[in-house]
């Protein structure tokens, strides 16, 4: 099954950063023969019976190589699918993103949580077991990551909806 990892404060290439080499090693030793870095953030395609077993490997093997711990998130391919054919025909799909994170599913309608997006200058829009689409209130800003880890309390990465578009274009 196809699967999409998600790295945490990854760019590829950048000083003190893993390199794409780094990565394809790393998802090698964990296992995976079919690994694909797309651009240059962290964000990798892989195969995997067990893909849990897979990032978290990886990202051991991704310390292990460079001393930085990193977090990393994953979904099933078909579910990036599902959430980019759901949002990509609105108006405001330029300004969508798609955050993972470590928690449960939020309430997207709970005051607190309401309140830290409206900061924050987002809404979220949609919630499910350890992701949330966002909508940022203006064209070039990404709110969603700051967002969700201060309402979950935990460590959240972000990739904008153009971004996730060419991914299923490429390989979903």
């Amino acid at each position: 099954m196809r699967h999409v990892a998600f790295l945490r404060n990854v760019n590829q290439g950048q000083q003190g950063h893993p390199s794409t080499d780094d990565l394809r090693r790393a998802f090698a030793e964990a296992g995976c023969t079919e690994v694909v870095p797309f651009q240059s953030n962290g964000t990798v395609v892989f195969e995997a019976t067990d893909p849990e077993q897979v990032v978290a490997d990886a990202v051991a093997a991704l310390a292990a190589r460079s001393g930085t711990e990193r977090e990393a998130f994953r979904m099933p391919m078909h579910d990036v699918v599902r959430l980019v054919e759901a949002h990509s025909a609105e108006p405001d799909a330029q300004r969508r993103e798609l955050t993972l994170h470590g928690g449960s599913a939020i309430d997207l309608r709970g005051a607190a949580n309401v309140r830290e997006a409206a900061r924050r200058r987002c809404v979220i829009a949609e919630t499910g077991e350890g992701w949330a689409v966002s909508i940022n209130e203006r064209d070039h800003e990404s709110n969603a990551t700051p967002t969700l880890e201060r309402i979950t309390g935990l460590p959240a990465t972000s990739r904008g909806l153009p971004t996730l578009v060419r991914l299923v274009a490429r390989f979903g």
